[in-house]
């Protein structure tokens, strides 16, 4: 991952936790050691609420709230990017121009001002582009349950 900046979606961060994942959790956890080791990684407060919510709530074994707090406590080392009110009508405008949800619109904000070069994705199609920011979605082409 070099000098990239790379933004996570939810998704990529909730695979790294939940073990019931199989190869996704595989492939996310090694990617967030990854990121870990290189910096560069970007979060919003967006995708630490759904990740919050996720882990503790919708996967099939849910983490305990504290364990959860703590994992988000250690992600405010990365760069947070915080959406304001301008970031929502931009992202009103990416979902109307670019015919996404506006969820994933605020996500697309969030990393164009922390200055990504990427987006780290599963909902997002690979091979995107929203400006000079690519769309990867690390589980394609891997082998294993899915």
């Amino acid at each position: 991952m070099n000098d990239e900046r790379v933004f996570l979606d939810t998704n990529i961060i909730v695979y790294a936790y939940d073990r019931d994942a199989d190869r996704k959790h595989e492939i996310a956890r090694d990617l967030l050691i990854d990121l870990w080791n290189a910096g560069g990684g970007i979060l919003s407060p967006q995708v630490l609420q759904e990740f919050y919510v996720t882990v503790t709530k919708k996967i099939a074994s849910p983490l305990a709230s504290e364990s959860a707090r703590e994992i988000i406590e250690d992600f405010l080392t990365w760069d947070i990017v915080a959406n304001d009110g301008e970031s929502v009508l931009d992202a009103i405008d990416i979902q109307t121009s670019e015919k996404i949800s506006f969820w994933d619109a605020l996500v697309v904000v969030a990393a164009r001002k922390g200055g990504a070069d990427e987006i780290l994705s599963e909902d997002l199609s690979d091979g995107r582009k929203f400006g000079e920011i690519a769309v990867r979605n690390p589980f394609l082409g891997a082998k294993g349950n899915f």
